[in-house]
């Protein structure tokens, strides 16, 4: 490691000598054709990539001196410029590309020596890119920095655009050095002695290089062979296979051919036997359907009976209730009335017991003066015309206590007529709320009757399509016979083995059929095999299963891309 930084050293220190003395005798502005200025630039790469750690990415191993280069945008901000305008540069597309464009770019600014310092200044960062004894992590950095110092003196204007900076690290042209160090004599054997001594490190560099690539290359030659040797076990193991693949499918011919035998036999047995159900069935449907519509019959009847009771029932229950309002309006009339005889009778005790009193008081006054005859008969006649009116009074009174006795007896009665009434009243509500259950019953019904002509519509619709499929009954064996030519290897699913439907796992029955996927042979209701497509076995488009469907619409799509 040593003698490859002291011959990079060597070969730096002649390009920049080079370059710097063939610039000032140029006196202009150099460009991106100057040889000495391209040589320069691939000796400093060399210089770069000395001890680099190889990156591993998806094509192999690569080294790229982009990764140290790009650390200089953090470490100064004047580089920052040039990073982008090297990261976002077109028609550059690695990072060997973007390296060197970076130092294209800081040759222009006359700052590479500065950015080179910058990075040998933060070597813990240059670690993780470099291997130990690397020229960047070595005392020979400081030297290289040192020479690069002198490339301010130089003018360039390179044009980046264009150029292929994305290509392999070239080979140094030592016939410049060699050149200019046989035109450069001096009579001084040091000199000369120096010259000599520098050619032999570029020569022996030069070696290394060569040997490098040979190494490298002779690697590739032993991944190839290697490579070459498994492609070929595996073509052998290829064909192996495609040989059992021929047997297998012979043998499924076979097997097809006896299976296709055994269908044709099947088939017409097969068919009379559908036909034989279908015609059941049908004769079911008949008789369930004359049933139900003789008992939606007796349920109207039933239906309108009950209405005309219930209409009964209401108009007997307002005339009870008019009855009932009248009877006590007359109890309060009746009750008002014998208030009022009471108080008339309370009224007519009161003036007997006075007449009486004035009779005793008379008495007593006829018994102290008996003298007076006149006065006597005039009391007489007011006794007997006051006792005339106590036997009135007495008379009206015991009429009045009949009347109120009979008053009382046709109250009760009338109570007892109430009583009945709120019976009869209670009884009419009763048989008002079993009406009503009978009308929810009857609206149930209706409900139930609607279900079973919908039912019975899926029914029709049904032997309708089933009429359609014993019709065709002969185009289906021939769509028999085809499937079975096509499944090669599927089994084909018998109809007495399916219940329900393999992928919405519903029970078949008169309006959900059976189909067959043409595909893989499985059973399928109508709903999870509608669709249809063309295969290869088939002149027209079948019928095939939803997943089946998917399936073969990826594989023709990635077939097509």
């Amino acid at each position: 490691m040593a003698i490859e930084r002291s011959n990079l050293l060597s070969m730096l220190k002649l390009s920049i000598r080079v370059l710097i003395q063939s610039s000032m005798s140029l006196g202009r502005t150099l460009d991106s054709e100057y040889p000495p200025l391209q040589q320069f630039f691939v000796v400093l790469e060399h210089c770069l990539k000395h001890g680099l750690k190889a990156k591993k990415s998806f094509i192999g191993y690569n080294k790229s001196i982009w990764g140290p280069l790009e650390l200089v945008e953090k470490l100064c901000t004047e580089s920052v410029n040039i990073a982008t305008s090297a990261r976002d540069m077109p028609g550059i597309k690695t990072g060997l590309g973007r390296g060197r464009a970076w130092l294209h770019l800081a040759l222009m600014q006359k700052k590479v020596a500065d950015y080179m310092k910058a990075l040998l200044d933060h070597k813990d960062l240059l670690s993780e890119f470099y291997d130990s004894g690397a020229l960047m992590l070595e005392d020979e950095g400081s030297v290289m920095v040192g020479l690069l110092v002198g490339l301010n003196v130089i003018d360039a204007n390179l044009c980046i655009k264009g150029e292929d900076l994305d290509s392999q690290v070239a080979v140094i042209d030592f016939s410049l050095y060699l050149k200019d160090s046989a035109s450069n004599e001096t009579p001084k054997d040091d000199s000369k002695m120096t010259a000599i001594l520098d050619q032999k490190h570029y020569i022996e560099e030069l070696n290394r290089h060569l040997s490098g690539t040979v190494t490298d290359l002779q690697a590739k030659m032993d991944s190839l062979e290697k490579t070459n040797s498994k492609l070929v076990e595996e073509l052998t193991a290829a064909t192996d296979r495609i040989n059992s693949l021929r047997e297998e499918q012979e043998q499924l011919k076979k097997e097809n051919e006896t299976i296709l035998q055994r269908n044709e036999k099947c088939h017409v047995f097969i068919f009379q036997a559908v036909l034989q159900d279908s015609q059941a069935e049908l004769e079911t449907y008949k008789q369930t359907r004359q049933g139900l519509d003789e008992m939606y019959n007796v349920v109207w009847k039933q239906y309108k009976e009950e209405k005309r009771i219930r209409q009964e029932l209401e108009r007997e229950l307002e005339l009870q209730v008019g009855m009932k309002q009248e009877m006590e309006v007359a109890m309060k009339l009746l009750e008002k009335d014998t208030h009022e005889k009471q108080d008339t009778l309370a009224a007519l005790r009161l003036q007997l017991d006075q007449v009486k009193t004035l009779n005793v008081q008379m008495f007593h006054k006829a018994q102290n003066d008996q003298s007076d005859e006149d006065m006597k008969a005039e009391l007489q006649g007011k006794v007997d015309a006051l006792q005339k009116q106590l036997t009135d009074l007495d008379t009206l009174r015991l009429g009045l206590e009949n009347e109120l006795r009979s008053e009382r007896e046709q109250r009760q009665n009338l109570q007892k007529a109430l009583q009945r009434e709120q019976d009869n009243s209670t009884e009419l509500r009763t048989q008002l709320q079993q009406l009503q259950g009978l009308h929810s019953e009857l609206q149930e019904l209706k409900q139930e009757k609607q279900q079973l002509q919908q039912k019975c519509e899926q029914q029709e619709q049904a032997l309708q399509e089933m009429g359609l499929h014993l019709s065709q009954s002969k185009l289906k064996m021939e769509d028999f016979k085809e499937v079975n030519k096509a499944l090669k290897g599927h089994a084909w699913l018998k109809d007495d083995e399916a219940t329900q439907c393999k992928q919405c796992q519903k029970e078949f029955s008169i309006s959900r059929r059976k189909h067959h996927c043409r595909n893989c042979g499985d059973i399928y209701c109508n709903s999870c095999s509608s669709n249809e497509l063309a295969l290869p076995s088939y002149p027209r488009p079948v019928r095939v299963c939803d997943v089946c469907h998917s399936l073969l619409l990826q594989r023709s799509s990635s077939t097509g891309s």
